[in-house]
């Protein structure tokens, strides 16, 4: 059996891979340690983490509905139209991916905002958006709407035409085709990404903080709390920190699992 040799390039290569791995996790995993040290789980004052908690979930999953009934038909348009200006239109929907989460914020604010671009038109009607449970499901859909999307496209460009094509003959067309072809063997990638943006609206601050501040009960959500309690109250801010964690985790193992499935499901078309 030939023995492996090591060359200094590939113990070079290996320390700087073991160093990026240390502070990717380090953290995370000190975050942990100093939580069970601590049980910072016990004896919290009544800082307001039960209704951060419900507050967070109850938003996320309001910002995860929008993004499913207007990003799917969006996806589906850019996956399968042509027409000019698609490419400028399709990093205009990805853009806020990479934009500051302050520079979020403050384009909402100047949009939604009370002397925003709509702000006089949706008072006119009575809505008022800033600074409520609404300019956090809206911040929050900016910012995590495009991580579904961005999936939905892939998704639906990996449906096989052919496939597509013999239901045709079989008489299915329009919404039909839709519905029983192209939405079925594009759901996991669908589901996928519909889980990383879930993750993504729950870790949302910087545009949320911006448009619909932190007021307790109404718009402070799981990260804004954190950010809040950190001076006064570090076992308070750990929790929330180590849910926040637990939670991004089962929704990143959960993504991964459907990408797997999808990858099987098409191996076997």
């Amino acid at each position: 059996m030939k023995r492996k040799h090591h060359t200094p390039r590939s113990w070079l290569t290996a320390i700087l891979g073991a160093l990026a791995l240390l502070f990717l996790g380090l953290p995370i995993v000190v975050l942990a340690l100093r939580g069970l040290q601590t049980r910072a789980w016990e004896g919290l004052p009544d800082v307001g983490i039960a209704e951060a908690v419900g507050l967070s979930f109850f938003t996320t999953f309001c910002s995860v509905g929008l993004t499913l009934l207007f990003g799917t038909p969006l996806a589906y348009i850019l996956a399968r139209w042509q027409f000019r200006f698609k490419r400028p239109l399709s990093v205009l929907v990805e853009l806020p991916i990479v934009l500051p989460p302050a520079v979020a914020g403050l384009a909402l604010l100047l949009t939604f905002g009370r002397r925003g671009f709509l702000g006089p038109t949706l008072e006119l009607v009575g809505i008022t958006l800033p600074f409520s449970t609404a300019a956090v499901v809206l911040a929050q859909a900016f910012v995590a709407a495009p991580f579904y999307i961005r999936a939905a496209q892939v998704g639906f460009q990996g449906v096989p035409r052919e496939i597509e094509d013999a239901a045709r003959v079989d008489g299915a067309s329009g919404l039909a085709l839709f519905w029983r072809v192209t939405l079925p063997l594009s759901l996991n990638a669908l589901a996928a990404g519909l889980v990383l943006s879930w993750a993504r609206a729950l870790g949302e601050f910087g545009a949320t903080i911006l448009f619909a501040g932190s007021l307790q009960g109404r718009t402070q959500t799981m990260p804004l709390l954190v950010y809040n309690v950190l001076e006064r109250d570090i076992d308070a801010a750990i929790w929330t920190g180590l849910l926040l964690v637990v939670m991004a985790l089962g929704a990143l193992l959960l993504s991964k699992w459907l990408v797997h499935r999808g990858d099987g499901d098409a191996d076997s078309i």
